[in-house]
This record gives C-alpha cells, sequence and structure tokens, in this order.
C-alpha cells in the first residue's frame, strides 16, 4: 500500500515559478422540480433544466470575465433529484462515451437525438473558452446478448454521471458514479470506471461524485495513479462535526496532497452548502452560514499545477516530528520524559458512532483517551476559553460506521460539546468562542488519514504542520485559530477493511447526496 498523507513541515510556501490556472467553482441554489416523483414528457423536463442552464450560462459568462479556465458545476444541478427510475426518464440523455467517438455536440448538433443538455453545455463551454464539467443523468441500452442478469429489468442503465467539455466545446469525458447514495433512480456502473481527462493548462484531472470521496474507488485509485487534481461535484447535506462538507472535502485534499475542486448545491432546506477550491497549500471556500441569503456563489481561484511526480517523491520521503515536538517518534518511545495525564472516559454518540471521550478540563495539559487499543493524544494550551459557557471533550473511535454507509474508520477528533453536560459531547454544533494551541497525534493502522480544523463561522483552517512517521503515527500541531474551535480532527480511512461490506444500509440520516432525507419528508 503506498503511504498517503504527505509529510509536510509548513504550508504556504510555494515557488514564484510554478505554473498556475484559474479555477472556479460554482455553488448553485437549485431550481427544483416540485413533482420529482411524477414522471414528465421531455418537453416539461427540457424547460424545468433550462431555468437551472440559464444560471449557468451567467456564471460562465462571469468566469470567463476573470479569466477562469476550468469551470465546475455540482451534482444534480441541472435536473434535481428524487426522482424515481421512471419519473427522471424525461431528463435522460444518451451520452457517447468519449474513449470510444468524437464528437462536438455544440457543431455537431444533428448526429444524436434528445442531446439539448449535452449541447448547451458544449456551446456554453466553447462560447466562454473555458473546460467545463457539469453532472446529468445518462441513459446506456443495454448491448444486444447482454446477460439479464447483469441488465436492469426495463433493459437500460441509468447513471448519475459527469461530463467534461473542452475549451472548443469537445465531449472529453464521461464518468459513471460508482458509490451512490440512495438514489433508487440510477444504477451503479457494471464496471468501476476511473475516469481522467487532459488539459493544455494544468495537465490531468479526475473526475469523482459526492459519496465517491468516502470510498477507495475510484477516488484513492486515481491518486495511487498520480493524478493530483480531481474535480469533485457534489450535492452534500452537511453532518457535523466531522462530515461538514468544506471541511471533509478540504481534508482530503491535504490527506492525500491533492487539488480538489469542489462544487456544491445550495438549499438552505436541505441542510446543503460548502464549496470550495482546495489545494495542500491553500483554500478558496464558501459555506453559508444561519443569516445569509439563500444564493449561488461563484469562487474563483489561481490554483498551482501539481506536478504527477511529486506523488513519487512524497511517497518515497521520511520524516521525523518537528524537533521542538514532545511526542517521542517510534525509535525514541523508550525515552519519553512522561506519559499523557489519565482522565475518567465516557462513551457518547458522534456521528451514530460510539466515541470514547475524555473531557478538556484544565487550562492546559497532555490527555489520552483509547478505543481499544487505538489512542488519541492531546498535548493543549488554552489562549481563551470560559468554563461557564463552553465544554470540550477528546474523542477517539476505531470501528465500523455503520449508518447511511458501512465503512472502517479511526477517527481522532477534539470537539466543542454542544451543552455543559458530558452526554452533549459529539452532537452538532456550528459556533464556538474557545480558542487553543494544541498538537493532536494518533497512531493509525492506515496510511489514509484526513486533517482538518473547523472554526466558529464554518471556516476551514490550514494546519500548521502535518507529519507521518515511521509506524503509521500522524501528528497536527496548530496555534492561533482565527476564530473559535469547532472541531480539530484526525480522519483515518481503513479501506482494506471495507472488503465485503455493502456500502449502504437503511439509516435516515444524511451525509451526503440528498436522497433519502426527501424521501423520509415525503413519507412522513
Amino acid at each position: 500500500m503506498l503511504p498517503f498523507v504527505l509529510l509536510l513541515v509548513c504550508f504556504g510556501v510555494t515557488d514564484s515559478t510554478e505554473r498556475t490556472y484559474v479555477a472556479a467553482v460554482y455553488e448553485h441554489r437549485i431550481i427544483l422540480n416540485p413533482e420529482p416523483r411524477v414522471p414528465v414528457s421531455r418537453a416539461e423536463a427540457l424547460i424545468h433544466m433550462q431555468k437551472n442552464l440559464d444560471i449557468y450560462e451567467k456564471q460562465a459568462a462571469k468566469a470567463a470575465q476573470q479569466g477562469v479556465q476550468i469551470l465546475v458545476f455540482p451534482e444534480d444541478g441541472i435536473h434535481g433529484f428524487n426522482f424515481t427510475r421512471l419519473s427522471i426518464f424525461g431528463y435522460l440523455e444518451t451520452i457517447p462515451d468519449p474513449q470510444q467517438e468524437s464528437w462536438n455536440p455544440c457543431t455537431e448538433p444533428g448526429r444524436y437525438n434528445n442531446t439539448e443538455v449535452l449541447q448547451r453545455l458544449s456551446c456554453m463551454a466553447s462560447r466562454y473558452n473555458l473546460y467545463l464539467v457539469a453532472n446529468m443523468p445518462d441513459l446506456q441500452p443495454c448491448p444486444l446478448g447482454t446477460a439479464p442478469s447483469s441488465c436492469p429489468p426495463d433493459g437500460r442503465w441509468q447513471f448519475n454521471t459527469n461530463v467534461a467539455f473542452s475549451s472548443d466545446g469537445q465531449l472529453v469525458a464521461r464518468y459513471h458514479k460508482q458509490n451512490l447514495y440512495f438514489e433508487e433512480s440510477f444504477d451503479t456502473p457494471p464496471k468501476l470506471e476511473v475516469i481522467t481527462f487532459d488539459t493544455p493548462f494544468a495537465g490531468k484531472f479526475g473526475l469523482i461524485i459526492c459519496f465517491d470521496i468516502l470510498f477507495h474507488d475510484p477516488a484513492v485509485t486515481l491518486v495511487k495513479m498520480g493524478v493530483r487534481q480531481l474535480i469533485f461535484p457534489t450535492a452534500w447535506m452537511n453532518e457535523l462535526p466531522l462530515l461538514d462538507s468544506i471541511q471533509f472535502h478540504r481534508a482530503f485534499s491535504l490527506g492525500a496532497n491533492v487539488t480538489v475542486l469542489s462544487a456544491n448545491l445550495r438549499n438552505d432546506h436541505l441542510i446543503m452548502t460548502g464549496s470550495g477550491i482546495f489545494t495542500p497549500f491553500s483554500a478558496t471556500s464558501h459555506h453559508a452560514v444561519n443569516e445569509d441569503l439563500e444564493e449561488g456563489r461563484l469562487l474563483v481561484a489561481k490554483v498551482p499545477v501539481l506536478d504527477p511526480l511529486e506523488v513519487k517523491e512524497a511517497v518515497e520521503s521520511t520524516s521525523t516530528l518537528p524537533a521542538d515536538s514532545v511526542y517521542c517518534t517510534q525509535e525514541s518511545c523508550a525515552d519519553s520524559p512522561s506519559p499523557a495525564s489519565v482522565y475518567p472516559t465516557f462513551t457518547a454518540s458522534m456521528m451514530h458512532d460510539p466515541f470514547k471521550f475524555v473531557l478538556i478540563n484544565e487550562a492546559e495539559g497532555d490527555l489520552k483517551v483509547c478505543d481499544g487499543a487505538f489512542c488519541c493524544h492531546l498535548q493543549y494550551k488554552w489562549t481563551a476559553h470560559d468554563q461557564q459557557k463552553e465544554l470540550y471533550a477528546l474523542g477517539a473511535f476505531a470501528g465500523t460506521h455503520t449508518v447511511n454507509g458501512r465503512y472502517a474508520l479511526q477517527v481522532c477528533a477534539v470537539v466543542r460539546c454542544a451543552g455543559l453536560e458530558a452526554s452533549s459531547c459529539g452532537q452538532q454544533v456550528k459556533e464556538a468562542e474557545s480558542k487553543m494551541d494544541f498538537l493532536l497525534e494518533a497512531t493509525f493502522q492506515t496510511d489514509y488519514v484526513y486533517p482538518s480544523v473547523l472554526v466558529n463561522r464554518m471556516l476551514v483552517e490550514q494546519p500548521e504542520k502535518l507529519e507521518k512517521a515511521a509506524g503509521g503515527k500522524v501528528a497536527m500541531k496548530h496555534s492561533n485559530l482565527s476564530g473559535g474551535l469547532i472541531t480539530a480532527c484526525l480522519y483515518g480511512r481503513m479501506y482494506h477493511l471495507d472488503n465485503g461490506m455493502s456500502h449502504l444500509d437503511n439509516g435516515i440520516i444524511i451525509t451526503c447526496c440528498g436522497i433519502i432525507f426527501i424521501l423520509k419528508l415525503i413519507s412522513e
């Protein structure tokens, strides 16, 4: 297995001669079909989709005025969600495979029938001279001779699909979502698709969608191939304290040492917000808070081109913790001056998992909490904290998450509790005033660890130091928080233990992609 966490000593320092490109993501306030479970004609579906495409057109024009070279729109942003397999039929277009044929829908509109959305997107890319990625539903007839066991009963596959167009309108990539999230209108592709496309300004980009980011395939597979730039349309419903949109998307960027262009939907009723342009060195993000107007947001940033060769260099490099760290490397643990203080532990539910917690009560200290053999270690010093107003805890979990997805985890997290009682630790919190300088550390049984620091008003911060030492030890050091700490987290994914698991169960609490929450509302 290839080591995955980049061994970073400091952030924000880049070569002034490096190649860059200008990227944009659009957080879209979607216009939804009010009755998505009722079948509509193709003409009615087009009227609906053109309303969203009109907004896309305006944003593409704004992006072009700012020199954008690649623009990303969110998952479900054209058609919406919560369809049945039958009711989405009018929205489907058959998207040719760019690996099999070359097609420019804008200049060759007559080649295929019922491709109005593809034509509009293609012309948009060409008109504004930018690469464009959007998400739409795809219909693929089962080929003649397909075994009945591998073809849906209605004789067609329906896929949640990313499409990418070059700046002249050429269709250059098509990706079918691998990890569906309660999406009854769509099929899982019969074979895993690992899809990339090349650009003249930044090299290779890889395509993933929403729930894909939590699983090995195709996201990690792309990174192990050397793809350093991932395009990520999503319809992400936020779930604090560990899986808020910008929190985890930024964490994946840091942990995988890649750029993530994350475009989310905006729908306050469904807790959808949070988009960003995340690199290993910087973050440009937007996350609405309660008083914000419910509207779309275009984010534009200059992005460094990440050389695929750097993956090899990072994998082969070694590092130790910073010289001033109080923590031992594996070789020097016997000489460690003193163990962390031991405090009473308790169990509380966080993200529907039974975390072991210890309270963070002192002005400064050195704490440890363990869930079985997996232990989290925190050295901290409060720089602003009122114990009468805010309670914090250090939590650890090692096991299989089983609600709305089954996947193996090792997680360390410092969280603000919702109240002043220990039982409130692990519940959702959106605001905080307390600040600490800290070093959070654990020894993981996986190379895939995603670090995050989330502060008041839903802002992500760049850790001062993030390092990995021999034996799986990962440390995140940070100080001088700009806002009160909501969560500091090391989120370890044990992909090798996922084998044989079904990714989904029958739970109803959402983290991503928006489907079951609406079904629950309808059932009520």
